[in-house]
């Protein structure tokens, strides 16, 4: 198979022919058809998450079919459409895993990260860790929904009821997000890049109440704020614009130091929170909303030759919706 390999971070990823990957009896091997590429990718690449699997082949949102699967495999069909995210194995046993914290489990390892991803033609996944997708979504258009939707709707379950919504960095996550949280009734207020307009005029095209940079003043307070952008700076940015008991969201894996901050913008009951992985209850919630939301992901596509292209262009932000690699 083909698969492209991350072999010292800072580098750029190589394209080389692997054999096909050995599978166990609770393993699926999996055709890839499509992988989303996603922020986490860069921060893999760039070092910024530190322990990764070397040589790694990255790639965390993966649709494909099952090609072959163990004898243990009893959930999926031969020729199954099946959904594959981050998260890809728990112990099961320790107390986070016991208290439906599955995404807190400390040995908990993660698809493209700790275990080789769908940078490739083919990817062995442990049953346990799959999900049937919505008919309704190409591959293209599902892959984006098994991180950015997935980690996205993690956070705005956390901004609880909040009524008005403001969403920092309008990337992949955001574009799903917002559309679910305007299907719910919420107001959403969308922060770009300053200058980046046509992120903007993108924001307001899935209904976004108002759109503005970063630096601006929404027209109203907000009952929460989600981070989608990693930059630490933001946060006390969103907390001059959040109500009291208000919620700011942190829901990238990994962000910029956070700077030192008055008392009093936190004061008043506000809450500074992260979002961490996901569970697979996660998983099985959002991909039952998205079609009934109307959920449509917006993405540009990439042969899988061309990952390092479509690395590029994510880091400088040069995508509108999601980026995706696709198997010919």
């Amino acid at each position: 198979m083909r698969a492209m390999v991350l072999d010292t971070p800072g580098s750029a990823l190589q394209q080389v022919e692997l054999p096909l990957p050995e599978y166990g009896a609770n393993d699926i091997l999996l055709k890839v058809r499509a992988c989303g590429v996603c922020r986490t990718d860069l921060h893999i690449l760039d070092g910024e998450l530190s322990e990764p699997k070397l040589p790694l082949i990255p790639g965390h949102e993966i649709v494909g079919v099952v090609a072959a699967k163990g004898e243990q495999v009893e959930r999926f069909a031969i020729g199954q459409r099946l959904g594959v995210p981050w998260l890809g194995h728990t112990c099961g046993h320790c107390r986070y895993c016991m208290s439906g914290r599955e995404n807190l489990c400390d040995d908990a390892r993660f698809t493209g990260y700790t275990l080789n991803g769908g940078y490739a033609e083919y990817a062995v996944v442990d049953q346990h860790y799959c999900f049937t997708l919505p008919d309704g979504y190409t591959d293209a258009e599902a892959a984006p929904l098994l991180c950015a939707g997935l980690i996205g709707y993690r956070a705005l379950t956390a901004a609880g009821d909040a009524e008005r919504i403001g969403i920092y960095g309008f990337g992949a996550a955001a574009h799903i997000i917002a559309q679910v949280a305007r299907w719910q009734g919420r107001k959403v207020f969308a922060f770009t890049k300053p200058g980046d307009i046509a992120g903007q005029r993108f924001a307001s095209e899935l209904g976004a109440a108002w759109a503005g940079d970063s630096t601006a003043a929404p027209p109203e307070e907000m009952d929460a704020a989600i981070l989608f952008a990693p930059v630490g700076a933001l946060i006390p940015q969103a907390l001059r614009h959040t109500a009291k008991g208000g919620t700011v969201v942190c829901a990238g894996i990994h962000m910029s130091d956070i700077p030192g901050f008055p008392y009093s913008i936190l004061w008043g009951e506000r809450t500074v929170r992260s979002i961490a992985n996901l569970t697979r209850r996660d998983g099985e919630e959002f991909l039952e909303i998205a079609p009934k939301a109307g959920v449509r992901t917006e993405v540009e596509t990439f042969r899988l030759e061309d990952a390092n292209k479509a690395l590029d262009r994510l880091r400088n932000g040069r995508i509108r919706g999601a980026a995706v690699l696709v198997m010919e």
